[in-house]
């Protein structure tokens, strides 16, 4: 079954050096308020477990994603300066997808077409 949703999601996965949890947080509320302004965000937040920390996110394409992850580098870098990066997922259409391998090919993502659904 086809699908002419274009969204694209991003799943990272963080394991937080030990001690630094609150640096860690700061960093992602600021993510969140920074995100906030970008049009083409559906969702975004973080999770938390013990020392691992989720990043929930949705674009409405790749664009989308892509403004994003070049509006947010800065901070990106800088968080990462708490954490390691355990596991790293984007998921989409394959056309959308196609846009973002080599854009986002530094990162190392695991890439999971969607071929079927729908979004509201």
């Amino acid at each position: 079954m086809a699908t002419d949703d274009t969204c694209c999601t991003i799943q990272p996965y963080f394991k937080i050096h030990e001690g630094k949890m609150a640096e860690f947080k700061a960093v992602a509320e600021q993510m969140v308020a920074e995100t906030k302004s970008e049009p083409k965000c559906l969702y975004y937040g973080f999770s938390y477990e013990g020392d691992e920390a989720y990043c929930r996110e949705g674009y409405a394409d790749a664009d989308g994603l892509l403004h994003h992850a070049q509006h947010l580098g800065p901070l990106l870098d800088e968080l990462m300066q708490h954490c390691d990066m355990a596991r790293f997922e984007v998921c989409g259409p394959e056309a959308e997808l196609a846009k973002l391998k080599e854009p986002m090919a530094r990162l190392s993502p695991r890439y999971l077409v969607l071929e079927s659904g729908f979004r509201r």
